[in-house]
Order: C-alpha cells, then sequence, then structure tokens
C-alpha cells in the first residue's frame, strides 16, 4: 500500500473506523467529489454505489461488502464484522462483470496443501455449527415421512445481490411459486431473511402471501441447524446456497451467486464465462481463504480464518442463550423506526 493516499466514500462515521482496522490503521480521508483524489489515490466504496464523479485518471476503485463468515449478529443491528471483502474488479454479488473473486476461482491454482486446508475449515464450519450471522435459537425437525425437503430462504428484496445477480426471478413469492411449480411433491419451508424477521428491513412485495407456496415458514431457527434437517437449498443469490454446499446439500439457483456456474450447482440462469469446474473445496479456498479479509474486534489486528473461526465459537459461547444485550434491543427499536 506504499505510496498510495487512501479515500473512502459512502462510509458512515462507524464503518470508517472499521474501514481502518481492516487496513491495517492506514489514514483513510473521507471524501464526496472525486476531484479531490489524486491520480495515485485509492477510493474505498462501501458496496455498490457508483464512483463519485470526476475522478481522476489512475484512480483505482475498491468496493467493500461483509465477508461470509461475519458476526454473531446481524449487520443491521450493527454488530461489528470479523471479516471483509475488499474488491477491485467488482463485487461478488454482481454477476453482470467478473470480480475478484470470480478471477480468482476461474484461474487459481490450488495446490493440495491449499484444498487440503480448505477440507479442514469447511469441517471446522459444519461441526461448529457457523453461518455468516450465527444467530437463532431452537431447533426444527423435518416431519415424520417426509423424503424430501427444500429450504427456500428469503432475502431483502432491495438489496443489490438481487438487482445485480438476480436476471429473471427479483422476489421471494416469485422463487417460492417457481419452486413448489417445480417441485409439487416436495415439503417446502421458507425462511424470512433474518433482517425481515427482526423487523429492520421491509417484507418484499407480496411476501405475506408465502403461507400459499410452501409447507411451513420457519422462524428464529439457527441456520446451520436447519441446513442440517433439509435436503436441498433453492435460493435465488443467497449465502444460504454456499452454506448448504459446505453441508453437502443440493443447491438450485435461480440467480447467479458466486458459488453457481463451477459445476457444484443446479442453475436455472446459467453464467457462459465460467467455464471451469471446481470441486468444493477450491470454491472454499477462494471464498473464505483467499478472497476475504479477517480482523479481530477485540484485539484490532488481522487473522486468519482459522482463528475467525475461534473467536465466533468464543463470541457465541459468550451469548449461549442467543438473546441480545439490552442496549443493543434499544438500538433494534430504533432502527425499526428509521426504516
Amino acid at each position: 500500500m506504499s505510496g498510495r493516499e487512501f479515500f473512502a466514500c459512502g462510509f458512515s462515521w462507524r464503518k470508517q473506523r472499521i474501514l481502518r482496522r481492516f487496513l491495517g490503521g492506514v489514514r483513510v480521508r473521507s471524501v464526496s467529489a472525486g476531484r479531490r483524489i489524486p491520480a495515485n489515490g485509492q477510493l474505498f466504496l462501501w458496496d455498490s454505489r457508483p464512483a463519485p464523479e470526476s475522478l481522476a485518471e489512475g484512480v483505482q476503485v475498491v468496493r467493500v461488502e461483509d465477508g461470509f463468515l461475519r458476526s454473531v449478529g446481524l449487520g443491521a443491528d450493527l454488530v461489528q464484522p470479523l471479516s471483509w471483502v475488499m474488491d477491485a474488479r467488482g463485487m461478488y454479488y454482481d454477476s453482470r462483470q467478473p470480480s475478484d473473486l470470480e478471477h480468482l476461482l476461474q484461474t487459481s491454482r490450488f495446490d493440495e496443501s491449499m484444498l487440503a486446508r480448505a477440507a479442514r475449515l469447511r469441517q471446522r464450519i459444519v461441526e461448529a455449527g457457523l453461518s455468516k450471522y450465527n444467530i437463532g435459537q431452537g431447533h426444527w425437525s423435518r416431519p415424520v415421512g417426509c423424503t424430501r425437503v427444500i429450504l427456500v430462504p428469503g432475502q431483502v428484496e432491495s438489496d443489490a445481490s438481487i438487482r445485480f445477480g438476480a436476471p429473471g426471478i427479483r422476489s421471494n413469492i416469485g422463487l417460492l411459486m417457481a419452486v413448489r411449480e417445480a417441485n409439487p411433491n416436495a415439503y417446502v419451508i421458507y425462511k424470512p431473511h433474518p433482517d425481515v424477521l427482526a423487523g429492520l428491513r421491509r417484507q418484499g412485495e407480496g411476501e405475506g402471501e408465502v403461507v400459499n407456496w410452501c409447507d411451513e415458514v420457519i422462524g428464529e431457527v439457527a441456520m446451520a441447524s436447519l441446513l442440517a434437517e433439509v435436503d436441498e437449498v433453492h435460493t435465488l443469490t443467497s449465502l444460504t446456497g454456499f452454506e448448504g454446499l459446505l453441508r453437502g446439500k443440493a443447491v438450485t439457483c435461480y440467480g447467479q451467486p458466486f458459488y453457481a456456474g463451477w459445476g457444484l450447482t443446479q442453475d436455472k440462469a446459467p453464467i457462459p464465462r465460467r467455464k471451469r469446474m471446481l470441486d468444493l473445496d477450491a470454491l472454499v479456498a477462494g471464498a473464505l481463504i483467499l478472497y476475504p479479509r479477517y480482523t479481530s474486534p477485540t484485539t484490532g489486528r488481522q487473522i486468519s480464518p482459522e482463528e475467525a473461526l475461534d473467536e465466533l465459537v468464543a463470541w457465541r459461547g459468550r451469548l449461549p442463550s442467543g438473546e441480545l444485550p439490552a442496549w443493543r434491543r434499544l438500538m433494534r427499536i430504533f432502527l425499526r423506526n428509521a426504516i
């Protein structure tokens, strides 16, 4: 990073502090106008928002988003992240163009030591019951006699992963209708997005009618626990599909998430430029080891994916009931009133 100046656009004051942590403490200046950034500067943008106008030639634009093993608690609850991704080509959820993650998966040589490391990491994630947010409590058991259970995870329909990664169906109700039509004899369960369940994001259009297109709606059950009970995941672009792959589940994608197109999923909307066939551990190596950055919210130092798992397990253990602290419950009331 030497020789460059660093700038940020679209970050709240809180996220600017987190950005500095993920960059090793370097100085990052907040800007709103592109003309303030010199030609050798590096501009960090949160999510998929457009770059400011009048950028000098030579400014490197890097987009930032949450990683795939994030925290114990929701980002919408302002819970500190353990992992972020930084992408200079695009963003992993925007299938309109290759991202750094797609380029990595398309071109990298994954040697035996890296694949073995990825296999160990995957096994630890499954055994520890970890997921992106690590929330929820209770357990769901499949009904007796059901031979095929399909999980359909809900998404926030206004999110960029739907806008830029779902060229066909773009609604939860539309997805459920398609799944039911294609699988009339399966037991279909629907799990609303955790931000929607928490009241922090709005339901999708027509989402109140999901009961008419599934056999059961699942609430506050931990995703890892739920995945253990189902046979398949059918999704638009949800990370739940990736988490299902980690657990050996059959995954059908109606959109174009980062884990589709590599021969591991059934793809209803193929991505022709993804030509390489990957095994699961190569996908894990790219998505969980090589692509994200991990830092400890407690020490602020950069850590490995394996250390991040240790922190997630310890973090979850400090909240055995799965309940939010009182101050965060009050914050959630404020955030609900703001949507």
